[in-house]
């Protein structure tokens, strides 16, 4: 697959921590990550947000090389309370060789959300997954940091680490998830919010990864202006112009923190 026009391979192989892509076909999925291949992107993980996503994801990455799973259910999507039934499934698809993440989990304060006491519930029961088959995870936050955050530290899920996802808050909430021992996941948005901007300029390297939380926007009529996981390489740009570092040294350290979130699987991922 050619490059994209106007967009310069990376120098170093990139990792984009969060994706979904689920919800393309099988040819898409491969054209997807030809093109991200094509930028130096070299792995993509895509993650679910309901268990039949979940699954999808699982059976993606058992069919290309480059891609991996995320298993979990978004709290935008619950439906009610995750039950016993629901817990063994998620805990079947999670011990898939491919697995290398619980995502995506976490809370939603949205007025349309689902109610609140549905999603504590969920997003405890999922960490507990995580901390018994010793995944990260990489977590949601909207309109509730501080809850998310607060939950996380009362269910242990500093003892598997991970990320917290699409990162767009202030730096108090940035030093509190990395004292918690949560990576910071930085997407496109960086290149457009100068409040995220100047975040990012005091984020200690060793806690950044990149991801593009790509998934079908058919709203853009035009694919090349679709957000890909080809994107992580726009992403890692914009973090070498603010930290006024090369290109390949923001590309290197955060493919080494992201190889070092996923633990075990690291040389699967390499």
């Amino acid at each position: 697959m050619s490059n994209v026009p106007g967009q310069a391979p990376s120098p170093a192989g990139l990792i984009d921590i969060h994706s979904h892509l689920d919800g393309f076909s099988d040819a898409e999925v491969g054209d997807i990550l030809a093109r991200a291949s094509a930028v130096g992107v070299r792995s993509v993980v895509t993650a679910g947000t309901t268990l039949d996503a979940s699954k999808r994801a699982v059976r993606l990455a058992e069919t290309h090389q480059s891609l991996f799973a995320a298993v979990g259910i978004h709290p935008s999507d619950l439906t009610g309370n995750i039950d016993d039934e629901t817990e063994r499934a998620l805990v079947t698809l999670a011990t898939s060789g491919r697995v290398v993440a619980i995502s995506e989990i976490g809370l939603d304060f949205q007025e349309h959300s689902p109610d609140r006491a549905v999603q504590y519930q969920a997003f405890r029961r999922q960490i507990g997954i995580a901390r018994e088959l010793g995944l990260p995870i990489v977590f949601h936050s909207r309109e509730a940091p501080g809850d998310t955050l607060r939950v996380l530290r009362e269910e242990r899920g500093f003892e598997v680490g991970g990320a917290m996802h699409y990162f767009q808050e202030d730096s108090d909430i940035a030093r509190e998830a990395i004292d918690l021992g949560f990576h910071i996941s930085l997407a496109r948005q960086l290149l457009l919010l100068p409040k995220l901007q100047a975040v990012a300029a005091d984020l200690p390297m060793e806690w950044v990864v990149l991801e593009t939380d790509a998934y079908p926007q058919p709203f853009k009529k035009q694919v090349a202006r679709r957000t890909e996981p080809r994107h992580a390489a726009e992403v890692a740009a914009e973090l070498a112009r603010i930290k006024g570092m090369p290109v390949e040294q923001v590309a290197e350290q955060t493919t080494a923190n992201a190889l070092a979130m996923f633990g075990g699987l690291g040389p699967a991922l390499a």
